[in-house]
Formats: structure tokens, C-alpha cells, sequence
């Protein structure tokens, strides 16, 4: 049976993207391994893992025109929409907001007039790629989109299909805890959250933790650049959500020259945690 794990963090900058594609290099020595990166703002995945990436396809996504010939002027659109695309002033004809329109069509479905017709409008682009035995996907939004959680969706139900054919499917999240880092998250059968023991790294690793457990996902912590630091702001605040830090990667100058050369990683320490994860 498939299983799913994401590489998370409140933090960008620690080490997410280098420690994915370094453990989907080590488990893929042994099993079929997919890797997904959803870092759909800034994807480096394939950079580290030397893959020319092959667009699959566009991702569209709804969005509600008015045909202001049928329009009655009720304002019943803007009292469904949540994501508050959509303007209403009595008297007047709604406005629509596409930037923060996310495709849901409750307009549609709420407007007793069938004035709201469907449009589509681009949001994003996935990729595929292979390299090292990993199988990968990813994908880019398109910019000045506000909502981008559709996009992180999209790239999952394009490989829901093929989700049995892997052993492991590895999720490179975004950094934060937003919304699209929650649609990357949900499904996950457990979470590597990556932090460095900074009082930032403390800071986000807590939001990342608790954005966790409200999922229910179980969490694990990978503590990079492990000695630049205090181990004890992370130890304390691992303690508190009853989560173990699992692997201590230090500063080391091999994995330096390793990302300076655009290599993905091989280091005894990424060894260790596949280890435990066979467990």
C-alpha cells in the first residue's frame, strides 16, 4: 500500500526542497518512489534532481460572468461567496473579483435568474519529469493569483490515478500554513517537519506543528543545520506537541558543495531516516 508523506515547515529556507529530494533519492534505490513538489509559488525540485521538466497540461478553473440582460440585481451571488469576490451594492449590478474567485460556482448554482454563466480562466501548469529512478510532478500558478490552493489541487488529482503504481509519494509542501500548504498536507499519512534551531525556526515550527495536529496528520521533526544554533528551542517546543526530532542534520560542508553543484543530496544522515521509516 502507497505511502503518502510531506515535507513541511513554517520556515522557508531550512532545507524542505534539499531534504525531499534527498530522501526520494534513498528510498528510490528500493522502491517506486513519486515526488510531488507543491511548491507551486517557487518549484526547485526538479533543479536539484537535474530533471528537464515536461509540461502535461494547463489547469483551468470556472469563473462566474454576468449576463447582465438576465441579472435582477438580488445580491443573492454575493451573499454565497465566501472567498468575497463578489461586490454588491443595491440597486446595482454585482462585481466580480476573479483574483479571489476560486472556481467553487456557488454564484451559479445561487442566482434564481441563470444570469451567472460559466467562463474559465487560466491558473496554472503542471510538469513532469524523471530522473535518478524518482518519477516527478509539479507545477507553477500563474502570477498575480490570489487563491492558490486549486492549483495545489488540481496536480493531486491529476495523480490520483496513478497513486497505486508507488510504494511512497513524497509532497514537497510550500513553506507557511496556508492554504495551499493544507491541500498538499491532507491525505498525508505523516509529515516531516523541517526546522533549524532558531528562535524564527522555533517560531514557525510551532504554527507548522500546530497546523498538524489540527489535521491529524502525524508529525516528525527533521532538525537541519542542527548545530548553528540552540537545539533546546526546538527539543522544547517538539516536547510540547509530542513530537520527536528524528534526524539532527548538522552544518556539513559536503552537503554545502553538494547543493553548490546542483546535486541532490547523499548523506548518512538521510540514510538514517529512511531507515527508521521502514520501521
Amino acid at each position: 500500500m502507497v505511502k503518502k508523506i510531506a515535507i513541511t515547515g513554517g520556515k522557508g529556507g531550512t532545507g524542505k526542497s534539499t531534504i525531499a529530494t534527498a530522501l526520494a533519492l534513498e528510498l528510490a534505490k528500493r522502491y517506486k518512489v513519486l515526488l510531488i513538489d507543491a511548491d507551486i509559488d517557487c518549484p526547485n525540485d526538479h533543479l536539484i534532481l537535474n530533471i528537464k521538466r515536461e509540461k502535461v497540461k494547463d489547469i483551468f478553473q470556472p469563473v462566474p460572468r454576468l449576463n447582465k440582460q438576465k441579472c435582477r440585481k438580488c445580491g443573492n451571488c454575493a451573499k454565497v461567496c465566501r472567498e468575497k469576490a463578489i461586490v454588491f451594492v443595491k440597486g446595482e449590478h454585482p462585481v466580480f473579483i476573479p483574483e479571489q474567485c476560486i472556481g467553487c460556482s456557488a454564484c451559479m448554482i445561487a442566482c434564481p435568474f441563470g444570469a451567472i454563466e460559466k467562463g474559465k480562466k487560466k491558473i496554472g501548469t503542471i510538469y513532469k519529469g524523471k530522473n535518478y529512478n524518482v518519477n516527478f510532478f509539479s507545477a507553477e500558478t500563474e502570477i498575480g493569483l490570489e487563491e492558490e490552493s486549486p492549483v495545489v489541487n488540481a496536480l493531486k488529482q491529476h495523480i490520483k490515478n496513478i497513486e497505486k503504481d508507488y510504494d511512497y509519494i513524497l509532497f514537497d509542501t510550500s513553506p507557511g500554513a496556508h492554504c495551499n500548504v493544507i491541500s498538499a498536507l491532507q491525505g498525508c499519512d505523516l509529515a516531516f517537519s523541517v526546522t533549524e534551531p532558531t528562535p524564527l525556526g522555533q517560531h514557525d515550527l510551532e504554527l507548522s506543528l500546530k497546523l498538524l495536529k489540527k489535521l491529524k496528520i502525524p508529525s516528525q521533526i527533521i532538525l537541519n543545520k542542527s548545530d548553528v544554533g540552540d537545539k533546546n528551542l526546538i527539543k522544547k517546543i517538539a516536547k510540547s506537541y509530542n513530537s520527536k526530532i528524528i534526524s539532527e542534520i548538522p552544518y556539513r560542508k559536503s552537503i554545502l558543495k553538494q547543493y553548490s553543484e546542483g546535486k541532490p543530496i547523499k548523506d548518512k544522515a538521510i540514510k538514517q531516516i529512511v531507515r527508521k521509516l521502514k520501521k
